[in-house]
């Protein structure tokens, strides 16, 4: 068991409903989750059960029903959304099912973006572009615009770009849901890799068993709550 002190993330009672013409729709239904630092946790489920209405709200790109998200010991409900707007970009890192790279900018340059957003020199922020491209085996890609990538290359951009800020902590929504097996795999590599090298704390929604396995822990989302908390590797 954690100790508060130990958590990057704490969820309490996440509730998510959503409205309907036939009356509200409840998705999630009373989420409890901590989330340790240098940790890895999979949250699995059938599709439409909610994983990435979940992450978007531990990530602050949603906001509860009711409930509190506490990260790195800010409340993201007590903040307002430009307040919110900031904490998300220098605090969480996100890397998506679809890699959501601007075509008009190279790699380095979609690397510096949260940088840049932060107030950083331009000098600076494409220097640690550079460099975090190199941390994901991309620096000779550097000047690269995303048509120019594999579907792999694009994924380590976006997977770089959520680290540009260096996040307390990652949220991953399908990372590799895009990519065959074998580059799929690759990418699962590269994430660990940087939980062990770097200290990286994941939190990744997947279907991908295998993902999902090589996970410190594994939760499942059954009827809007958490269950089958169990230990990967």
């Amino acid at each position: 068991m954690n100790s508060p002190e130990d958590n990057i993330l704490a969820a309490h009672q996440i509730h998510r409903e959503f409205p309907t013409t036939g009356g509200p729709l409840p998705v999630l239904k009373g989420i409890d989750l901590d989330v340790a630092r240098r940790e890895t946790v999979a949250v699995t489920g059938a599709s439409g059960v909610g994983k990435s209405t979940l992450l978007h709200i531990l990530g602050g790109l949603d906001r509860p029903t009711k409930g509190e998200v506490v990260i790195s010991g800010v409340s993201l409900s007590r903040q307002s959304e430009k307040a919110l707007a900031m904490f998300r970009n220098e605090k969480v890192g996100f890397v998506f099912q679809f890699h959501y790279l601007l075509e008009d900018f190279s790699a380095r340059e979609n690397v510096a973006i949260p940088l840049l957003v932060a107030g950083r020199g331009k000098s600076e922020a494409m220097s640690r572009g550079e460099l975090l491209l190199g941390l994901v085996g991309l620096k000779d890609r550097a000047d690269h615009r995303p048509h120019q990538l594999s579907g792999g290359e694009q994924q380590r951009v976006a997977v770089a770009r959520a680290l540009a800020n260096d996040p307390d902590i990652v949220l991953a929504d399908e990372p590799s849901g895009n990519l065959d097996t074998a580059t799929g795999r690759k990418l699962h590599d590269l994430l660990f890799e940087l939980n062990s090298q770097q200290g990286t704390t994941f939190l990744i929604a997947t279907h991908n068993r295998e993902l999902a396995g090589r996970c410190e822990r594994k939760l499942e989302i059954v009827d809007g709550v958490l269950t089958n908390q169990n230990t990967g590797r």
